[in-house]
């Protein structure tokens, strides 16, 4: 019993050892291989791989993919009209050499992400200094984007190399500080109104003038219609003269006693119509005192 303990002791043992010795390299990462502090081996390739067992070697791993330093702040930044502006902005970088990052960086990507921002945004206030707010909205944000990437640059290939590539540097969002933004926004509102408070004018000028139009336009057609309409009625007025003065001169006598029956019916149009005359003596009666309807011839 004692001997097969051992021999399972003794095969723990050795895969233990044999375990401790075989390390796995992913194709994301480098492995860099320490022997007592000191970096012995940078493995590049994916794959699996043999060191001593501790203490005599370990593996320490580094992300080999392309990272993003996103802006971790908004303090303000002075332009070169001394404007307060806020910007976002991020940078996308890698390590393409691990021994220069350990050795000048740091262990792991924190540490280089720590300093990279703070050369990235010491790069930033240096070229907004340069610029103006209309320089820093417009095209030539490419320009300082160029630039800010380019300073970067310099400092990480300088005479201590971090080991450590910058592909990209953005700006994700330009904005004046907070007070000055809601002042900004005031005086937009202002505008606005203004501009629509002047549409307003104008609009209601051209309607009153539009109605004015309209209203003129009315009273001619109106006039020019009267006037039509009074010169036909004249027309027919002298066309019905003539016919009632043709007709009337082939008998006179008829003519008058037509011309006493109209005479009647406008004086009694109304039942409440009342004329106190006498009918013996008023010439006014004279149709009705012949049974003919003529005048009756005097004596």
């Amino acid at each position: 019993m004692n001997r097969i303990g051992l021999w399972i002791s003794t095969l723990l043992l050795g895969f233990v050892l044999i375990s401790s010795t075989v390390f796995v390299v992913d194709q994301r990462q480098f492995g860099v291989v320490y022997a007592l502090g000191q970096i012995k081996e940078v493995i590049t390739e994916p794959g699996l791989h043999f060191k001593l067992p501790p203490p005599l070697q370990n593996v320490n791993y580094i992300d080999k993919r392309l990272l993003t330093l996103d802006s971790p702040d908004n303090e303000p930044m002075l332009t070169a009209e001394k404007q307060r502006v806020v910007i976002d902005w991020y940078v996308r970088w890698r390590i393409v050499d691990p021994q220069a990052y350990i050795r000048n960086v740091g262990l792991d990507e924190k540490a280089g992400v720590s300093q990279l921002n703070r050369v990235v945004r010491n790069a930033f206030q240096e070229e907004i200094n340069k610029r103006t707010v209309k320089e820093l909205l417009s095209l030539k944000r490419e320009e300082l984007m160029d630039d800010v990437k380019s300073a970067v640059l310099l400092v990480v290939k300088g005479s201590k190399p971090w080991g450590v590539d910058v592909v990209d540097v953005r700006i994700t969002r330009a904005d004046y500080v907070d007070t000055i933004t809601e002042s900004v926004y005031r005086r937009m509102e202002a505008e606005r109104k203004r501009v629509a408070n002047e549409l307003r004018s104008t609009g209601g000028a051209e309607g009153e003038k539009i109605r004015a139009d309209a209203d003129r336009q009315r009273e001619v057609t109106v006039a020019n219609a009267y006037r039509e309409a009074q010169k036909i009625k004249g027309q027919g007025d002298a066309q019905a003269a003539r016919l009632y003065a043709d007709a009337f001169g082939r008998d006179p006598q008829f003519a008058q006693f037509y011309r006493s029956l109209e005479a009647y019916k406008s004086s009694f149009n109304s039942k409440g119509d009342v004329m106190v005359l006498d009918p013996a003596s008023s010439e006014f009666f004279k149709g009705m005192r012949s049974s003919s309807g003529t005048t009756p011839a005097k004596k």
